[in-house]
C-alpha cells in the first residue's frame, strides 16, 4: 500500500489534504519514514528541507516512487525536489483524481517491470536499470509513438526493443533489421521490398520488412547506419504509413510501431549533416538510454550467475568464491553485457564439479595482474581507458576507506545488498544515539531523520534481537 508522510510541520493545508484523500478512499498508509517495500509514497512538505531530502534518499534508491506536494501558494519549487529524487512535485490544490491515477500508474508500471516477460530479457534490480525500464515501459505500453533506444555497445538495446514490443498492444510481429549487415544498395529492398526485375537478381517479388511489420513493430538496429538517400522514404512510411517497393509504382500501406537503436550520438550526426533532422525528431519521440554495466554494479553478480546457467544448462545459480566475486565487481567491461557473458562462458567451461567457482577457474588473461593494486597500473580488461592509465580501482579502497572494509566484510559474509543497507542504517542510528547520549532528537538531527523514524529503527532492532541474556 502507498504510504504518506507529513513533513510540513502539521500545517493545516497538509492535514486537510490527507483527510481529503482518505475521504476519497485513496489507499494511503501513514508513515514516519519511507516504506521501502512499497512502490509509491506521498510526502507533504512546506519547504525544501534536509528532512525532505533525507526522506527521498531513503525511498530505496528509486525503487519507491515519491510524489511531493507543496503548499497551495506554490512556494515549494519543483526542480530541486525532483533533483533530490522525487518522481513528481506540485502544489496541493485538491487534485484527488490525479493522485489516484498517478498511484495506479506507478503500480501498473512496476508490475510490468517485475513481470516474467521483462525479467526474462533484462534481469537486474539496480536503480539505473529500473529507471531505464520505467522509461521504456511507459513509452511502449502507454504510448504508441516511435521509440529510440540509445546506449553503448552491448548494453542490451535489442533486448530492450523486444521488451518494448512484448509489453505494447501491437498484435503483429516484431521484425528486426540490422542496418550494419545490409549492403547499402540493397537496404531499400530490405525495408520496402522489390518488384520482379527491379534490378539484376530480382527474380521474384519481395515484400520487405515494412510489410512484415504491419500491425506489429519494426526494429531498426543501429539506425545511424541508414543511408541518407533512404531516410526520406522511411520518414514517409513512419508518418503516413505508405511506401513503394523498389521498382514499383503502387503505394502500399503498413502500420507499425517503429523502434530504433543506436550507439551513435544522433544529435551530433544531425549537426554533421549525415542524419536528417526531420527523421531524427520523428524517431526520437521517446528516448530510452540503456545504462552501461559500470553503472549497474548491483546487477553484475546476478547477471554472471544467469550467464553461467545459460552456459551450462544448470537450473540453479552457481556458488562463487568471494575472491572471484571481488574480481567480477572490479573488472572493467568495455563490451558491457556481451563482455560479461563471454567471461561467464569462459569460466563455466573451466569449472568442474558441483562446488563453488574458484580463482583457478578464471583464465589467466582474466585474472588480476600481480602487484596490480600496489602499482596502480592496468593494461588488461580491468582498464576501460588507455593502457597505462591509472585505474581508480587500482588503489585498494579497503586500505583507505573503513566503510569499504565494512561493506567488503558484509559481502564476504554472504549478505545481500538490501540486508547490507538495512544493517548499515541500524548501525548508523545506534551510533548516532550513542554519540548524542541517548537523546533521540539530537540523533535524528544528526542523521537527517525524524524523531519517529529513529524510534522506529530502535524498536525494530529490539524486536529483531529479542531478549538479551545478561
Amino acid at each position: 500500500m502507498p504510504w504518506v508522510m507529513d513533513l510540513s510541520g502539521r500545517q493545516a493545508w497538509a492535514s486537510e489534504a490527507i483527510e481529503t484523500l482518505r475521504a476519497a478512499h485513496v489507499p494511503l498508509q501513514p508513515a514516519d519514514a519511507p516504506e521501502t517495500a512499497a512502490t509509491a509514497g506521498i510526502i507533504f512538505a512546506g519547504t525544501q528541507s534536509q528532512e525532505l531530502v533525507s526522506a527521498l534518499g531513503l525511498a530505496e534508491y528509486g525503487r519507491c516512487r515519491v510524489l511531493v506536494f507543496g503548499p497551495p501558494d506554490g512556494r515549494l519549487k519543483p526542480w530541486p525536489v525532483l533533483e533530490a529524487g522525487a518522481a513528481e512535485c506540485m502544489a496541493w490544490r485538491g487534485q484527488v483524481a490525479p493522485v489516484a491515477a498517478w498511484l495506479q500508474r506507478i503500480e501498473d508500471v512496476e508490475a510490468v517491470i517485475d513481470s516474467v516477460p521483462v525479467r526474462d530479457k533484462l534481469a537486474g534490480q539496480s536503480p539505473a536499470l529500473r529507471s531505464a525500464l520505467r522509461d521504456l515501459v511507459v513509452a511502449a505500453k502507454f504510448g504508441n509513438a516511435p521509440i529510440l533506444i540509445q546506449g553503448e555497445t552491448g548494453t542490451g538495446k535489442e533486448l530492450a526493443a523486444r521488451v518494448a514490443h512484448a509489453v505494447s498492444s501491437q498484435r503483429g510481429n516484431l521484425v528486426v533489421v540490422d542496418c550494419t549487415t545490409i549492403v547499402p544498395t540493397l537496404m531499400g529492398s530490405e525495408l520496402f521490398g522489390h518488384e520482379r526485375g527491379a534490378f539484376t537478381g530480382a527474380v521474384s517479388v519481395r515484400t520487405g520488412a515494412c510489410s512484415g511489420a504491419d500491425q506489429g513493430s519494426l526494429f531498426l538496429d543501429e539506425v545511424g547506419e541508414l543511408p541518407l538517400e533512404l531516410q526520406p522514404e522511411l520518414l514517409r512510411v513512419v508518418q503516413e504509413g505508405t511506401y513503394k517497393r523498389v521498382g514499383g509504382d503502387r503505394w502500399l500501406h503498413s502500420k507499425f510501431r517503429l523502434i530504433c537503436a543506436t550507439n551513435r550520438d544522433l544529435a551530433h550526426e544531425v549537426a554533421a549533416g549525415s542524419f536528417r533532422t526531420d527523421l531524427y525528431h520523428r524517431i526520437a519521440a521517446s528516448v530510452v538510454t540503456m545504462p552501461p554495466l559500470r553503472n549497474r554494479l548491483e546487477d553484475i553478480l546476478c547477471l554472471f550467475a544467469r550467464f553461467c546457467r545459460e552456459a551450462t544448462g544448470a537450473r540453479t545459480d552457481p556458488e562463487v568464491d568471494p575472491a572471484v566475486q571481488d574480481v567480477l565487481l572490479r573488472r572493467g567491461y568495455p563490451g558491457n553485457l556481451r563482455d560479461l557473458r563471454q567471461l561467464a562462458f569462459r569460466i563455466a567451461a573451466r569449472h568442474v564439479g558441483p562446488g563453488a567457482i574458484t580463482p583457478g577457474d578464471l583464465p589467466r588473461e582474466d585474472r588480476p595482474q600481480a602487484g596490480r593494486q600496489a602499482a596502480g597500473q592496468v593494461q588488461n580488461a580491468y582498464d576501460d581507458g588507455p593502457a597505462g592509465a591509472v585505474d581508480p580501482l587500482a588503489v585498494d579502497p579497503l586500505a583507505v576507506d573503513p566503510l569499504a572494509r565494512a561493506v567488503a566484510w558484509a559481502v564476504d559474509a554472504g549478505l545481500g545488498l538490501r540486508e547490507i543497507k538495512e544493517r548499515a542504517a541500524e548501525a548508523a542510528v545506534a551510533v548516532a544515539v550513542e554519540r548524542s547520549g541517548g537523546n533521540v532528537h539530537s540523533a535524528a538531527t544528526m542523521l537527517g531523520l525524524t524523531d519517529r523514524a529513529v524510534q522506529q529503527r530502535q524498536a525494530r532492532r529490539t524486536d529483531t534481537d529479542g531478549p538479551q541474556t545478561r
